[in-house]
């Protein structure tokens, strides 16, 4: 059996990406997306649940679409889970999780 670290998403830029060349010259490309899943509460009300996504894109992937990409764009992000662990200030673990993109869409809203 194959073990798969598989993610797609589709959602909203929540701000304009950060484009960071390190000294190899090599490229990296930060934004926030937002997924929206919609359902009925209890009740019957119509209710939406964000949940808010880290994602790096690497490389030329990452200078190409550098000026495509603005706050709000709608995307479709391919990539893999990532988990990073450090110690703050005080000595607690803390952990961080990001989508490493290695193929994102520019969709229109239709």
């Amino acid at each position: 059996m194959t073990n798969v670290n598989h993610v797609q998403l589709t959602g909203n830029l929540g701000s304009t990406p950060e484009l960071k060349t390190f000294e190899n010259g090599n490229k990296l490309l930060k934004f926030s997306l937002a997924t929206n899943e919609e359902y009925k509460t209890q009740r019957g009300e119509s209710a939406t649940d964000t949940q808010w996504h880290n994602i790096s894109v690497w490389g030329k992937l990452a200078e190409n679409l550098e000026s495509q990409l603005k706050k709000g764009s709608f995307v479709s992000v391919e990539g893999r889970i990532s988990t990073r662990s450090y110690n703050d200030k005080s000595g607690t673990k803390k952990y961080f999780v990001e989508i490493v993109a290695n193929n994102v869409l520019l969709k229109t809203n239709s």
